[in-house]
């Protein structure tokens, strides 16, 4: 429950930042030309019977702007007047244009009040990993100092790879740190160089690996190979119960050899799906009954164990910041800004660019809603990977938003560009349809999103 709170709180936090923001961009140039902002709101407020649905309101003296918080914590909103938004208020569009009015500015000013939100956001990740990068600097795991290698599954080994290959680069760069980077480019990659056996080589690689299944993949395309041995035991585990201590060496579980810590959580993996499949109590003690064969000062033994509930045995490995030393790369205020500025840029460009998988089965069934996006968040307050997660965030919100699709910041720009180029405004009537068409769609996918995440839940998917 606490983890749920912790992340809970993290999100909302988040979340809150980045809308009020958003939404601050279009308020601000809408100001800055003069059109009047009737409500400036953080979450919706639908009525409720007699409830108007604001948490709080605020209109300061001599101000035409309400400011308040809605009860429904989906976003938030600037209601600018004499525009066709989500609020669907079409009484002020039958009305006299008037000069303050949002339809009576110049096209080019109401393109900037429509992209004043992506702008902001987008910005705001950008200054938000400068800002990180100079606090905390750039600490990672170099991929040519992971001398143990990295551990492949069936695909890859098909494609030529090999357990304990040490992976330096691609024919479109060189490897930084083990992440979502790595297998894109792996994904996209004509040649691969790494490390056997000492040598230096290169395999081909067909350059279009769907990247989607290598990271949803069990057990995954490559991952870092993690030794089998024991670095601590949890107290009253199936572990401690079979004596088990720091530097013993795991090499067998239920007579089948295994060479890594990698080895051992795949083979658990086979017995979970065998615990789902166990129709009777003794069908399921039989699973959680195990037979483990470790190596201890160079001398085998074997135990029988019953694992627990979540089949687990109750011991650790090192981490890969514990088998390999980290690489701090520290910056100056002024060398992180541009710093930043690449890093954000190359996050924006691997999301765009994996953006293709969502149109696929395996696509539509990994869109995830508030619960997979809260789940991003540490189980533990840690500022910097708040801040990590925030800018991420901020960069989704920047993208999905200039999407052009009606009732989002990229419908409006898309029509504003139609009018600049023809010189004709689409009519309020099909302005109206289509809001109403957009906002549907965008209601639409939000189920889906977290339906997704309720199934993934109950185990379903």
């Amino acid at each position: 429950m606490d983890i749920f709170l912790i992340r809970l709180l993290q999100f909302m936090l988040a979340i809150g930042l980045l809308v009020l923001l958003h939404e601050g961009g279009h308020f601000f140039f809408a100001k800055l030309f003069g059109i009047r902002v009737d409500k400036f709101y953080l979450f919706f407020d639908p009525s409720i019977w007699k409830w108007d649905g604001s948490i709080f309101k605020w209109k300061p003296k001599n101000s035409t702007t309400q400011y308040g918080m809605g009860w429904l914590p989906l976003g938030g909103y600037c209601k600018i007047a004499g525009m066709i938004d989500e609020s669907f208020d079409t009484d002020q569009m039958k009305q006299p244009v008037q000069s303050w009015e949002f339809r009576a500015k110049p096209a080019w000013q109401r393109l900037l009040v429509m992209i004043g939100g992506v702008l902001v956001n987008f910005l705001l990740a950008l200054f938000i990993y400068s800002m990180i990068l100079f606090y905390w600097g750039d600490t990672y795991i170099p991929v040519k100092d992971m001398t143990l290698g990295m551990k492949f599954n069936a695909e890859a080994k098909a494609l030529g790879f090999q357990d304990g290959d040490i992976l330096l680069g691609t024919d479109k760069g060189t490897f930084k740190d083990f992440s979502a980077d790595l297998y894109r480019d792996l994904s996209e990659a004509k040649r691969v160089d790494l490390v056997r056996d000492g040598q230096q080589m290169s395999l081909s690689l067909p350059g279009d690996i769907n990247l989607l299944g290598m990271m949803k993949a069990e057990p995954s395309f490559v991952r870092p190979l993690v030794p089998a041995e024991v670095d601590s035991v949890m107290a009253d585990s199936p572990a401690a119960s079979m004596g088990l201590q720091k530097g013993d060496k795991i090499i067998a579980i239920n007579d089948t050899p295994i060479d890594s810590y990698n080895e051992f959580t795949d083979q658990l993996g086979i017995l979970e799906d065998m615990m789902a499949a166990a129709k009777t109590q003794a069908d399921s003690m039989k699973v959680r009954t195990a037979t483990i064969v470790y190596e201890r000062n160079e001398a085998r033994d074997t135990a029988t164990v019953t694992l627990t509930s979540e089949l687990k045995l109750g011991f650790f490995v090192k981490s890969l910041a514990g088998l390999y030393e980290p690489y701090t790369r520290e910056y100056g205020f002024l060398e992180s800004i541009p710093a930043g500025i690449k890093y954000g840029w190359n996050v924006l460009a691997g999301y765009v660019g994996d953006m293709k998988y969502v149109f696929t089965a395996d696509g539509a069934k990994s869109i995830g809603g508030f619960g997979a996006i809260g789940s991003l968040f540490p189980p533990v307050w840690d500022w910097y990977l708040f801040w990590k997660m925030t800018a991420f965030l901020s960069i989704i919100l920047a993208f999905m938003n200039i999407l052009p699709i009606p009732a989002l910041d990229g419908g409006h720009v898309l029509f504003l560009i139609y009018e600049m180029i023809t010189r004709r405004k689409p009519s309020e009537t099909f302005m109206i349809r289509a809001e109403y068409f957009g906002f549907g769609l965008l209601i639409l996918l939000m189920v889906v999103a977290n339906l997704n995440d309720i199934l993934r839940w109950l185990g379903y998917m």
